[in-house]
């Protein structure tokens, strides 16, 4: 998915040969650009997985040991970059470089600090598994099949030790981390499985190397089989009762927000806003709901109860989705359409030429998201995208049902949205294009996140649904989701919100279906801070948008604001702010 082109590479080996030095930096800016040249470089080969997420594969067939000497040399290289950084005055570099400096400086304190301080590589035994990066480097078409299956070949030597240092660094583990590692570790066997011993044999490689291929294959799956009876002895120690809490406290999170967010509120602060936004959308969704009731109830008697009345009309709408087998095709067929609606309304740059390729999600994706995108890496922005839609298991004929009422008719097409155009999708399309690598390389989730949901709100605004008060009700309930993503998970993990509270506050609060609720408390419990990028994200671009229209006047048009605000790729939203209503 995320390659290298062979262009970058002729550029590179160019450059090379050529005898003439690169005459040195004359100023501040052409400094710090050659700095964070040299700082990518660096980082490609310390961190060979981040490289190949990233589409660098000159270190394809390297694995990276999550061993102590590793965390270490982490830490030095954060370390030594901060002390480099400290040179330059941010005061004094262009807009881009000053978004740039920002960026790294964030990356590296928060290394330090999740190494030292947060220590997932303790607790967490889902942050081992090798399949991701291992399936990257099998199947990105960045070279010839041959030498592909050597860098695998690569990689697998190492996969014993990998888990052997993972095994070592497992202590007080959480039963729901380790239950998603045995989930997942599952679905790396597969990539581990008959069909790569097929490919390395029907390849070109010699008799030899096919012999050392399937020798280290064999090894490797055992070592993931050692570690999966591994996980599977600590669930059931574990499951006693002696666990560690998945949740992390108000200390952690507040620090982890402000790594991971790099918002303009504190964790608290977007929480009381979340509060006041719930109750907003509620009084919205009432008057909607009022409109909607005859159409959908008929002579039935409307309740008292706002909150009833409300979910009694979305439970009729919900009624209407596609069948269980056609879930998939469905987001397929809904693409075109609104890549159509965006160029009729002239909404944001698209570029035809990057393509989207919704396909089912691999197995060693699944088990948080329903639906995702996986996106080229900046160093190959032409490759595919891919558009991860989770099939249903037509034997849960009940959890289909309360899946689909979630994703009924109107809100499928708001996922897509989210997660397709105008969202992450089109999002991903030009942050590729960003004049600097660093906020591609180092991406601030909520940006990302937040556009998606901003895209969302831009679309409706602009008449997607005809208007219709059936979209809008359906877009209100998905939002109030990003809401309330943010209230649960900061009182589940500051507060000790429990699972039947949670539960309450998606199904009654939020007009959630069963199933839906149900994994987002899974979610909640594996993950931390990353269910507030969603709201963080929309109210920081909404406010900067009405900031910009209020400054530029007639001057403003929602393309010319959504095409500039994308082109500073996947910086943080604060920063991006700065630059723009500092713009002239």
């Amino acid at each position: 998915m995320r390659t290298l082109p062979f262009l970058y590479l002729a550029f590179v080996a160019s450059l090379a040969a050529c005898s003439v030095a690169p005459p040195a930096p004359q100023n501040d800016d052409e400094r710090f650009r050659a700095h964070t040249s040299r700082l990518l470089d660096e980082m490609w080969g310390e961190f060979p997985d981040f490289a190949v997420r990233m589409g660098n594969y000159k270190y394809a067939a390297r694995l990276e040991v999550p061993n102590q000497g590793r965390r270490d040399a982490k830490v030095a290289l954060y370390r030594r970059e901060l002390t480099a950084l400290g040179r330059f005055d941010p005061a004094g570099l262009n807009a881009t470089n000053r978004i740039d400096y920002a960026i790294i400086k964030n990356r590296m304190e928060r290394g330090i600090w999740e190494n030292e301080t947060f220590r997932a590589w303790q607790w967490d035994p889902s942050t081992y598994n090798v399949a991701n990066s291992l399936d990257l480097v099998l199947t990105t078409q960045y070279a010839p099949l041959e030498t592909r299956l050597r860098n695998v070949a690569g990689r697998l030597e190492s996969i014993p030790a990998y888990y052997a240092a993972a095994k070592a660094n497992i202590s007080g583990p959480t039963l729901e981390h380790t239950q998603l590692a045995i989930l997942q570790n599952r679905g790396a066997l597969g990539i581990l499985g008959p069909d790569l011993a097929k490919q390395a044999q029907a390849s070109n490689l010699g008799a030899a190397e096919k012999a050392e291929f399937q020798r280290k294959l064999a090894a490797a799956r055992a070592a993931v089989e050692d570690f999966l009876a591994y996980l599977n002895g600590l669930e059931s120690k574990l499951g006693n009762g002696n666990a560690r809490s998945f949740r992390i406290g108000k200390a952690l999170y507040e620090q982890k927000f402000h790594y991971e967010i790099q918002s303009g509120f504190t964790a608290e602060q977007l929480y009381r806003l979340a509060l006041a936004e719930k109750a907003a959308k509620h009084d919205a969704m009432e008057k909607i709901a009022r409109e909607l009731w005859p159409k959908y109830l008929g002579n039935v008697q409307m309740p008292s109860d706002r909150l009833l009345m409300i979910r009694l009309v979305i439970r009729e709408m919900s009624k209407y989705h596609v069948a269980p087998h056609d879930f998939v095709q469905a987001v397929r067929r809904q693409i075109g359409g609104l890549q159509d609606f965006v160029r009729a309304k002239d909404l944001v740059d698209q570029d035809p030429s990057r393509p989207l390729v919704v396909r089912e999600t691999p197995v060693y994706m699944r088990g948080i998201a329903g639906a995702s995108i996986s996106a080229p890496g900046p160093l190959n922005p032409t490759a595919n995208t891919y558009y991860n839609v989770t099939p249903l298991d037509e034997s849960k004929v009940a959890a289909n049902e309360s899946f689909l009422r979630e994703y009924n008719d109107w809100t499928l097409q708001i996922l897509n949205i989210h997660e397709a155009v105008p969202g992450h999708y089109t999002q991903l399309v030009h942050a590729n294009k960003s004049p600097s690598l660093i906020p591609a390389v180092f991406a601030n989730g909520s940006m990302i996140e937040g556009w998606a949901v901003f895209g969302e709100k831009v679309m409706l605004d602009a008449g997607y649904g005809n208007n219709a008060p059936e979209m809008w009700l359906m877009w209100m309930k998905w939002n109030l989701r990003s809401v309330m993503n943010t209230i649960l998970d900061y009182e589940i993990q500051t507060m000790g919100l429990q699972r039947e509270a949670a539960m309450r506050y998606m199904t009654v609060e939020a007009f959630q279906e069963e199933t839906e609720a149900v994994e987002k408390w899974r979610r909640a419990s594996l993950t931390q801070v990353q269910l507030t990028s969603y709201f963080n994200g929309y109210a920081e671009i909404t406010a900067l948008r009405d900031e910009m229209r209020a400054k530029q006047a007639s001057a403003f048009t929602v393309k010319g604001f959504n095409n500039k605000f994308l082109s500073y790729g996947n910086a943080p939203i604060r920063s991006i702010r700065e630059v723009m209503l500092s713009a002239q």
